[in-house]
């Protein structure tokens, strides 16, 4: 899971799943070192156009007579309606603001188009263009004091505060968040306090995870127990954020039994940590809520990593003649199939990827807060210069928002489970169902007979729905595609109050993902309801609400939230 910010103007066609998928290797390949490669892609940039005296002197001719008409007032470039960057009004009623405007329009679509008609190799072309569009980002007009209109105003209704706030920030950015504005103020939230808060008790801890149980909120609830595993990058409580955007308390609230695993943050010295013990451990949670609620089969939910981990899981007891423990499956946006070599990231080549596992390798784990990062860079415009915009250029105070403190709230993945995913994801093992297996077990998903619910975001760009919707494919059961209109983090965080929410589905999943999304229908409000309808369609009988935490082998440790969320 990763960076998010609040959905806006959301369109289901959502973003382009090669481009999408290659992202998600290269950010897992790069960490750590995208500056390096950045660097290094723009030598090679200016060393191409250095190459190409024609094709540059041809946009530099077009771009002068486009300049030409801009400071005569006669240019009839225009942004993007959608672009909300440009929304301040003095934009085009301004003289100077909009010709400021439409110069930044035309430099940066004379270089888009530049690059984008030279005559090179297509895995060239895409580490040009990462550097050509970080270029455009960053040179935005919206991100310098002196060019953004809403710097002025800001300074005049404050008095000056505005600007002394701004500088203020940048200096704490240098100082304590790597030169990068934070998303987030981190001193509006507390775990336990306004996150996390529904009530539960640890009732089992090892050192891998501690498995929580959940206060019923129903007189009565489904015998059949739901499950969750959250995923190993940031921490389980997106799944129980504040009350009103808590899956897990609507989950209560509609009479299921719930349990959550709470991964351990890992420090170096469990580098050795790898797919097979937190596929183990997800088992072993299993046997734990069955024990406690008489041997009844579990309905297992996976988000993101956690999903990979619950499908595997699954796949795993399968091979062993033991998925009678298991009563259904849900996966939210998780992707078990994998980008064909073509597609990959145009940073993740061998060499990346090589020298990515060498550093995590060397540390024993990979940072969780490096990974934001890297992921952040793949968005500039929305998880950078935003906030650039907002915290310096503006003067404003990073904004209270859940979402941004969660995802600032991140874990490291161990070195050994860096190195199964990138084997999984680039290697496309998953689908194979080969040379893959687990303490002598196979891993095949096809194995799996059980029902399966699979939630995907149509802006998500870390799990591309398109890739989640192969993925469902995968299985030869049942199954249940739900494509949500918001991006990785929003999709599953969708209450029933929401008036935003929306969601797709169509019930041929024959078709390929293009013509999936074409037949789709729009249907308004949240999934949540939908998913509790289907749990309820594939649970037990409705007993008497339990009143007791645990029983007589597993007793409360602590009360939820639990000691593993805590750690940093």
């Amino acid at each position: 899971m990763e960076a998010a910010v609040p959905d806006q103007d959301i369109s289901p066609s959502g973003d382009s799943s090669p481009r999408a998928l290659r992202d998600l290797t290269g950010a897992y390949a790069f960490v750590g070192s995208r500056w390096g490669e950045a660097i290094a892609s723009g030598g090679e940039l200016l060393k191409v156009l250095a190459a190409h005296p024609i094709a540059v002197a041809r946009a530099q001719a077009s771009l002068s007579l486009e300049m030409a008409r801009i400071a005569v007032g006669r240019s009839r470039l225009r942004p993007d309606p959608s672009d909300r960057r440009f929304a301040d009004p003095a934009w085009q009623e301004n003289a100077v603001f909009r010709r400021v405007l439409q110069g930044y329009l035309a430099w940066s679509s004379a270089l888009l188009e530049l690059v984008h008609g030279l005559r090179v190799g297509a895995d060239q072309r895409r580490r040009l263009l990462f550097v050509a569009e970080h270029l455009v980002a960053a040179g935005a007009p919206t991100n310098l004091f002196v060019t953004h209109p809403g710097f002025y105003d800001a300074a005049a209704r404050s008095r000056g505060g505005s600007i002394v706030s701004g500088v203020r920030h940048v200096l704490e950015d240098l100082r304590h968040n790597r030169g990068l504005p934070r998303q987030v103020d981190k001193t509006a939230f507390r775990i336990g306090h306004n996150l996390a808060t529904t009530e539960g008790a640890v009732i089992f801890r090892n050192e891998v995870f501690e498995l929580i149980q959940y206060s019923p909120r129903t007189e009565t609830v489904d015998s059949q127990p739901v499950l969750v595993c959250p995923p190993q990058i940031n921490k389980y409580y997106v799944l129980d954020l504040s009350p009103e955007k808590s899956f897990i308390r609507h989950a209560l609230e509609s009479g299921q039994q719930v349990f959550a695993i709470s991964w351990r943050n890992p420090t170096a010295a469990k580098r050795d940590w790898d797919l097979a013990t937190y596929v183990r451990s997800t088992a072993r949670a299993i046997e734990v809520v069955r024990e406690i609620t008489d041997e009844q089969p579990v309905k297992l939910l996976g988000a993101c990593a956690g999903g990979l981990t619950a499908a595997v899981t699954a796949a795993w007891l399968a091979g062993q003649g033991q998925q009678d423990k298991i009563a259904c499956l849900s996966l939210l946006v998780t992707m078990l199939d994998s980008p064909r070599s073509r597609r990959l990231a145009r940073v993740a080549d061998e060499t990346a990827v090589t020298a990515a596992l060498a550093r995590s390798q060397f540390s024993g784990v990979l940072d969780g807060a490096d990974m934001a990062r890297t992921f952040a860079w793949l968005r500039p415009n929305e998880l950078i210069w935003h906030f650039v915009v907002n915290n310096y250029v503006l003067g404003n105070e990073p904004p209270a928002f859940d979402v941004l403190y969660w995802n600032s709230d991140t874990t490291r993945l161990p070195a050994a489970l860096h190195a199964d995913l990138l084997m999984i994801y680039r290697n496309n093992r998953l689908r194979s169902g080969r040379d893959f297996a687990i303490d002598g077990v196979d891993i095949d998903i096809r194995l799996i007979d059980r029902d399966v619910f699979v939630v995907a975001g149509a802006r998500d760009h870390i799990t591309p729905w398109q890739a989640c919707y192969r993925s469902m494919q995968m299985f030869r059961s049942n199954m249940r595609f739900v494509l949500g209109s918001a991006g990785h983090v929003q999709s599953i965080l969708c209450p029933p109050d929401d008036d935003n929410a929306r969601f797709y589905v169509n019930d041929d999943y024959s078709l390929d993902p293009a013509a999936w999304r074409r037949g789709a229908h729009e249907q308004r409000g949240s999934w949540w309801p939908a998913w509790v309808r289907w749990c309820e369609s594939h649970g037990g009988e409705r007993i008497p609400a339990p009143t007791v935490y645990g029983n007589d082998d597993y007793d409360p440790v602590e009360p939820a939230p639990g000691r593993y969320v805590r750690q940093i």
